[in-house]
Order: structure tokens, then C-alpha cells, then sequence
């Protein structure tokens, strides 16, 4: 990868971070960024909650502190009481989040004050303590995939109790908003959400989209990964095999994809396989036992990441029946091993899922739409490579982090020579 002209000094701000946190698509994207952006030349300071020491043992970690060019600085990150576990429901989100963001906000800040700081790039509520005009070091904005704006409108399954308790996060997302001297959309198709939803001028709002480590996924797994997952778990070469990948909560919409299997009961030869776990885990069950599928799952819990990109090689179609998304590395994940695609029209799902040509979209929250995207997928079945192989393309050409790091460094020379976004 070639470097920059102009080493920089960044630093990135955000709730949590792969391998340190997990493995959700806020971790994996906040991974690959520091990584390439050192790989790009630059010099990185990740500002984030601190992790379980154990943690420090992982080899990617050990990887990424070992580059001279990069530091980590680790601020507390308090849950309350009955508020469950850090950064996963909403009266955490709501509460110790906003704090630990203040706490965070100002500790980058500090950073750039100290006149060591180029461009400070901040996810989500993590950056609520930096004061642009106090540090005089532009603010470049991600607020990640506006769960609580989406997630809480009642289109996509949420409730008036759900709205009601997001409102102090969302109030402390739009303050980062303001602050910003760039906001970035991480999909065209959510452009008009930010602008609407945190009131930026669309002046300030960048699309630069969640990258994919198309190189680094090839290296995980290939054709004959997949097919030992399949022979270990004893899914049939023949076997049409779906898989769906994400956090098993109301929201991903399994549940509503186990009731349009249910048109599938009687069809012999497929399986479905959910990689994932999480707090839904009974109702999902509870769904497919009632829609006489029980047989048919393969509940493959949270695989490492070796496993999971496998299972990828393993199917035949990835199924994404999400009610709510922001822009959904999963399906990125699934297109890069040349998978064709079915999942709804949430967030920013439309950029990648191409009718026609990378596969099929369906309205969200519907079980109905989902029965008919799978007779169309399935009566399409000759054209699924050639799908998969057009997906491929797409990520490649608009999601690789070689496309990716160009646009977000195309962002921090325009914030560097343009004024303050102007409020403290």
C-alpha cells in the first residue's frame, strides 16, 4: 500500500475496537481503519473504554501495538446499575455512553492542544467531550449507523418506550453533529437520514462508506474452508444452504425470516445456518420450532473469525433480513466471498444489494416480503455465481479500503484548509 504524501497525525476516537471489544462491525471497522491508515504512513492514537486484559494477548492486537506508529490510550467506561451490558441496550447507551464520550471528547482534546493532532476522527457519541474550536484540530464526524434515530422509528419494529429512552443520546449524537467540521454518511442511501435526523447542512456531510479488507478475507477462508464447515455440521454438498450473520435481537428480523421458512417446510434439501448470539436467541427459536423448521437451523453461536468467513464459503445465499441497519459489514463480508445477496431495503443496504445484479431486495419487517425474495432468489438460482461474482466487483471498486482511504483522505485535506465548523 503506498503511503501518503503528508504523514498525519490521527486520532480516532471510539467506543470500542476489534480485538479488544468483540467482534461487531463498529469493532471491525475502527480495526481496519487504524490499520490502514498506518499502513498509509500515518500515525495513530486510538482513544477508546478500556479492554479485559486478556485481551492484550490476541495476536491481532499484538500486531497493531507493535507498529511504533501507533498508540492506544484507555479511558473508563462506567455502566450503571440495571443498565446491562456496556454499549448493548438502550439505558446504557443513554447514560454511561454520553459519559464515557465526555470523558473520551476531552482526553482527544487534550491531544490536540498539545499541538500533536493533524485531524481527530470520532464515532458516534465517544467524541462528545472534544470542543472543536477549544482544540483548533477539525473534527471529522461518523456517527455510525444512527441506530437511535432508526432503530426507534416504529417502521422498523421500535416503540414510543424504545424513542423515549434514546432521546439523551440522541440529543448528545446531534451535539457532535454541530460540532463537526465534516459529517460522514456512510452510504448514499442514508444521506438524506443525516441531514434530516442531526440537522447537518449538506455541505458538511461526506459519503465515504464502510470499508471491506477484501485481501484480508481471501486470506481467512476459501472454497475448501467451506467445505468442511458444511461436511463437519453434515450439510449435504446438494443442499441449498442460507446463512445469516448478526447480533441475535429483535431488530435483525431472524425471527420473520423463520416464519417465511415456513413455505419451505415441506422442500427438501436446504438448511439454514445463523451465526451470532445474543438476548433474542429463545424467540428466534421459539420461531422456527412454530414454523416447523427446527430441523433445518444450524445455530453456529459466534464463531472466531477464521470459522465465520468459512461459513461464508459454505452458503449458497446469504440472507440479511434486517428491520434496521446502518450500513452493514456482513453483507459486505458475504459479497466479498462472492456471494449473491437477499436482505431488505434498511439503511444502507440499497448501495450494496443490487436488484438484478448483486441480488434481491425486499421491503423490512415482513415476513410476506421475505417469502417472496426467496422464491425469486430461488427461481433465479442459475443466475446466484454470477451474482456473487458482481458483488465482488461492487466491493471491490467502492468498498475496498484502497477506495475508501482515498475519500476519507480527501476529507481531512478539505477540513484542514477549510474554517471551523464553528460551534464550541
Amino acid at each position: 500500500m503506498s503511503g501518503s504524501p503528508e504523514p498525519l497525525r490521527i486520532v480516532v476516537v471510539a467506543r470500542a475496537a476489534y480485538p479488544l471489544h468483540g467482534l461487531g462491525g463498529l469493532e471491525r471497522h475502527v480495526w481496519d481503519l487504524v490499520r490502514h491508515h498506518l499502513g498509509m504512513g500515518h500515525t495513530v492514537t486510538l482513544i477508546t473504554r478500556e479492554p479485559d486484559p486478556s485481551a492484550f494477548d490476541d495476536a491481532d492486537w499484538r500486531e497493531l501495538a507493535g507498529d511504533p506508529r501507533f498508540t492506544a490510550q484507555f479511558v473508563p467506561y462506567t455502566t450503571f446499575p440495571l443498565a446491562g451490558r456496556r454499549g448493548t441496550t438502550v439505558i446504557d447507551r443513554s447514560t454511561a455512553y454520553p459519559i464515557f464520550g465526555w470523558r473520551a471528547g476531552r482526553t482527544a482534546e487534550r491531544l490536540a492542544r498539545s499541538g500533536a493532532v493533524d485531524v481527530v476522527y470520532g464515532l458516534g457519541a465517544a467524541v462528545f467531550g472534544y470542543r472543536r474550536a477549544a482544540a483548533g484540530v477539525p473534527l471529522v464526524f461518523n456517527p455510525q449507523g444512527l441506530e437511535e434515530f432508526g432503530g426507534a422509528d416504529e417502521t422498523y419494529g421500535g416503540s414510543r418506550l424504545k424513542r423515549l429512552g434514546y432521546e439523551p443520546l440522541r440529543r448528545v449524537v446531534r451535539a457532535c453533529a454541530q460540532r463537526a467540521d465534516a459529517v460522514i454518511a456512510t452510504d448514499r442511501a442514508l444521506l438524506p437520514v443525516v441531514e434530516r435526523q442531526l440537522g447537518v447542512d449538506a455541505a458538511r456531510i461526506h459519503v465515504v462508506p464502510n470499508g471491506i479488507d477484501l485481501d484480508w478475507c481471501d486470506r481467512l477462508a476459501g472454497q475448501e474452508d467451506g467445505r468442511r464447515a458444511r461436511e463437519r455440521a453434515g450439510i449435504a454438498a446438494s443442499d441449498i444452504l442460507l446463512l445469516s450473520v448478526g447480533r441475535l435481537q429483535q431488530n435483525k428480523g431472524f425471527h420473520l425470516l423463520a416464519v417465511a421458512l415456513a413455505a419451505w417446510r415441506n422442500r427438501p434439501a436446504w438448511r439454514w445456518a445463523i451465526a451470532g448470539n445474543g438476548p433474542y436467541r429463545a424467540e428466534i427459536a421459539s420461531a422456527c420450532a412454530a414454523a416447523g423448521i427446527a430441523d433445518r437451523v444450524h445455530w453456529l453461536g459466534a464463531p472466531d473469525t477464521p470459522a465465520l468467513h468459512a461459513w461464508y464459503e459454505a452458503a449458497d445465499l446469504f440472507v440479511h433480513p434486517t428491520q434496521y441497519e446502518g450500513s452493514s459489514l456482513v453483507t459486505l463480508e458475504a459479497m466479498a466471498h462472492r456471494r449473491a445477496v437477499l436482505a431488505t431495503t434498511a439503511g444502507g443496504l440499497p448501495d450494496k444489494v443490487i436488484p438484478g445484479n448483486t441480488g434481491w431486495l425486499v421491503a423490512p419487517a415482513s415476513a410476506a416480503a421475505l417469502v417472496e425474495g426467496l422464491e425469486s432468489a430461488l427461481n433465479q438460482r442459475d443466475a446466484w455465481t454470477m451474482m456473487g461474482t458482481a458483488g465482488r466487483l461492487l466491493a471491490q471498486e467502492q468498498f475496498s479500503w484502497a477506495v475508501v482511504g482515498a475519500q476519507l483522505l480527501d476529507v481531512y485535506a478539505r477540513v484542514r484548509v477549510s474554517s471551523p465548523a464553528g460551534s464550541p
